[in-house]
């Protein structure tokens, strides 16, 4: 009885040594932080959140997204310049922070390539132009000859001051000489909330932010702003298709700190392109109204000078600066 006691308390022993060494291991797995420079809830919280799920395993690592909401993404942008160099804080941003803010602010605070290392695009997309219940019911330019009509109401929302959706609701106004005013949200969740509450009438923003609203006829998307149509709203035409000459698009982008070693940049970068080769992962992402659109460390910084460059001309020309 005595032995099989001492052999029991041995490999209880043995057990509570082997858990507290899985336990142990488990907490030396460094973590991951991805940076979302808005709220939850909105397309690159959700993205960030899919890509979380499979980096994890391909990584090896904890991988948490945390939002840093607020100057349409420039904290998280800060956040992440000032991070250490080893690849655990990471940001998925909008192209807007790095391709159209430089061209706005004078005081930016980063620079939008030094500070910066290119690991992943994840996604293109283009925007949604939304009606609510606050303007009336009919196509966009029957929507547009009402805000001319009614000044006082012709307001559009936007996810943030300085974003791609802001200049891409300018440009439409000047497309079609009407009149509207910027509202600047921070984020497209509660511009969208707004938006179906009728407090505000039009909202541009990815099709994200309102497609399943669309769907349920909360809203109507009246049009998508890209050069074709939208996979995930195929009904729906392009500005252009109904004779307003604008095109405006977009991607997210997965960065890190400048100085990053290019062995960790393209270990992450690899792992986002098997996340996103996973058709579940690519039939959530377009149901978001986002094309899944992987390209390399390389590839993406050539995207953001094309993408930064474009904007140069219509932003110098809207006169539009930010003094902060």
């Amino acid at each position: 009885m005595k032995r099989k006691m001492f052999n029991v308390m041995v490999l209880a022993a043995a057990l509570g040594s082997l858990a507290l060494g899985g336990t142990a291991y488990a907490q030396e797995k460094s973590t991951v932080k991805i940076l979302v420079g808005f709220p939850p809830g909105g397309s690159a919280d959700v993205v960030a959140r899919l890509l979380a799920e499979r980096l994890r395993t391909s990584l090896d690592q904890n991988v948490i997204v945390e939002n840093r909401p607020g100057a349409a993404g420039r904290i998280a942008l800060g956040e992440v310049k000032r991070a250490a160099p080893d690849g655990n804080t990471l940001i998925l941003a909008p192209s807007g922070g790095l391709v159209i803010l430089p061209w706005l602010y004078k005081n930016l605070g980063y620079d939008p390539v030094k500070d910066f290392t290119p690991v992943a695009r994840v996604t293109t997309f283009d925007f949604a132009v939304t009606a609510g219940p606050g303007a009336p019911a009919g196509d966009i330019k029957s929507v547009l000859a009402w805000m001319k009509a009614n000044p006082g109401k012709a307001n559009y929302a936007t996810s943030g001051a300085g974003t791609v959706p802001h200049f891409a609701g300018q440009l439409l106004a000047q497309a079609t000489s009407t009149p509207i005013t910027h509202v600047a949200y921070k984020g497209g969740a509660p511009a969208a909330q707004d938006l179906i509450g009728g407090q505000i009438p039009l909202m541009v923003d990815t099709a994200s932010e309102t497609i399943e609203h669309h769907k349920s006829g909360k809203v109507k998307i009246l049009a998508v702003t890209g050069e074709t149509r939208s996979s995930a709203l195929p009904d729906v035409p392009t500005l252009k298709e109904v004779g307003i000459n604008v095109v405006a698009d977009a991607f997210f982008g997965l960065y890190g700190p400048a100085n990053m070693s290019t062995d960790r940049t393209q270990k992450i970068s690899d792992a986002v392109a098997q996340a996103l080769s996973q058709p579940e992962i690519q039939n959530r992402i377009r149901g978001f109204g986002l094309t899944p659109n992987y390209a390399g460390p390389q590839a993406l910084g050539e995207t953001q000078s094309v993408h930064y460059k474009r904007w140069e001309a219509p932003i110098k020309a809207s006169g539009h600066t930010v003094e902060q």
